[in-house]
């Protein structure tokens, strides 16, 4: 069945309680690419437990509600789904070990039209359980291609952070495995569209993509390589616009404007020429 729009805004997914450890906070950064060169002293402090660092970015994959789209009675067309925008902001460093609560809601739907498919907006607020501590706020939208024209009150896209007009100021090239896909899932998205070729091929690719939130990971790599220092308390807050899909093995460059505590940035795919992620945004603590 179609969308039908007062039956999806008011859609109850179900809170997820997620605990987790130092293996899963490596198994993320190994699936994001840290790791690739194991005598990188500064990589391999995500991905070995002796003092383990956790990316900030991980966070995307806490108390993840699971593949709700399409496991839930949304009437979407979830093979045809791609990832729209993505925000993170972070309320406190990440611990390499805890139980989370994660809740999750619709905020918004928009009907682009017939054809023109809609977007799915919705947020996930992560608290520590124990505490209760607020730990990071999440709001993404999905782009529905195979949706719209099913009727809903008039509503805009939300705006995006405008890149800066001048040449960039630093940029960092970053690698992905041919296999990177298959692991990042091991953390969170089973959509088979980023592990089955024939599912991928019925949504129009040649060949499995990488999931976006991981390549929203390698950019949250590049920036805390490239202003950081490689530490993950003074990253607060990241955020993007997917655009383009990527292929495991490709190389992504992340092209990096700063101004003051905000980073401006967007992705772009070296073998293809094309941006991957657009729009970004990062806000750094000094």
């Amino acid at each position: 069945m179609p969308i039908v729009y007062e039956k999806l805004i008011a859609l109850k997914i179900p809170d997820v309680e997620h605990s987790y450890g130092p293996k899963d906070c490596m198994l993320y950064a190994l699936g994001v690419g840290l790791g690739l060169d194991p005598t990188d002293e500064a990589q391999l402090a995500f991905v070995y437990e002796k003092n383990l660092k956790v990316l900030p970015s991980m966070a995307v994959v806490l108390a993840h509600p699971g593949f709700w789209i399409k496991d839930l009675d949304t009437g979407i067309d979830w093979v045809k789904l791609v990832a729209g925008e993505h925000s993170l902001a972070l309320h406190r460093p990440l611990k390499p070990s805890g139980t989370v609560l994660g809740r999750t809601k619709i905020l918004d739907i928009v009907d682009k039209g017939p054809g023109k498919g809609a977007i799915v907006y919705s947020e996930r607020i992560i608290d520590d359980k124990a505490s209760g501590e607020r730990i990071a706020t999440i709001v993404q939208s999905a782009f529905c291609r195979g949706d719209g024209g099913f009727g809903s009150p008039p509503r805009e896209q939300r705006p995006v952070h405008l890149i800066p007009e001048r040449a960039p100021d630093l940029s960092c090239d970053l690698p992905t495995r041919p296999e990177m896909a298959l692991i990042y899932r091991l953390s969170a998205d089973p959509n088979p569209l980023h592990a089955d070729p024939a599912t991928a091929k019925a949504a129009g690719f040649p060949r499995p993509i990488l999931h976006g939130l991981a390549t929203f990971g390698v950019c949250g790599h590049a920036i805390l390589k490239a202003l950081c220092g490689y530490d993950p308390t003074r990253l607060t807050a990241l955020a993007g616009r997917f655009s383009a899909p990527v292929f495991p093995g490709e190389t992504i460059r992340t092209e990096i404007w700063r101004d003051g505590a905000v980073a401006s940035f967007r992705a772009r795919v070296l073998e293809r020429d094309v941006v991957a992620i657009n729009n970004g945004r990062a806000e750094i603590r000094d």
